[in-house]
């Protein structure tokens, strides 16, 4: 079993990242082979030019660093996206990642063809925090997750929000929110 974890945070060893090392922590001990942690913020990708050329070969024109992270992705079974949340949605780097997989729409829906290549079951998680308190404001950021899984084939499994945490670090304060990190790790991979 192959989890790939996908870092949307721009400030590493923040509290998304905090919470996703915990994750894989936790599926490792499960025995599962934890694949790459991608950090987007170091990646060099353009965001998606609308060109339409996905529409007729399934694959993206523009060579960069998001021809990695389609490898990575065909690769998984288990896929975990970790982003705070950034004016009620996921980081700008989580977005272009995502923006970036229209190609992967165009070959579900345009091509027919599966849009990872095979049709083995992949299951998919969501960490994310936010400063503020109200729960509301992860609506608009589930949306987007639960909507780029749904293209991808990937049954969505769940997720991890945490609100009132802004401060880098701040999640270590909850010890309950680090245990809960490595028990849905454990559990993913079950």
């Amino acid at each position: 079993m192959k989890v790939l974890g996908i870092a949307g945070s721009p400030r590493r060893g923040g509290n998304t990242d905090l919470l996703l090392s915990e994750l894989l922590r936790g599926a490792a001990s499960k025995g599962a082979e934890i694949q790459t942690i991608i950090l987007l913020n170091d990646l060099k990708f353009i965001p998606c030019q609308h060109c339409d050329h996905c529409l007729k070969t399934g694959k993206c024109q523009y060579q960069d660093d998001m021809q990695m992270v389609y490898r990575e992705l065909e690769k998984a079974d288990r896929v975990v996206l970790a982003s705070p949340i950034h004016f009620v949605g996921v980081s700008a780097q989580m977005k272009a990642m995502i923006d970036r997989c229209q190609s992967l729409w165009a070959k579900k829906y345009v091509l027919h063809v599966p849009p990872l290549g095979d049709r083995r079951e992949r299951k998919g998680f969501f960490i994310s925090v936010s400063g503020r308190k109200e729960f509301s404001q992860f609506e608009p950021a589930l949306a987007t997750i639960k909507a780029f899984f749904q293209v991808l084939d990937i049954t969505y499994a769940g997720e991890l929000l945490f609100s009132s945490v802004d401060e880098k670090g701040a999640i270590l304060n909850n010890p309950e929110a680090m245990k809960k990190a490595f028990e849905a790790g454990k559990k993913l991979v079950e």
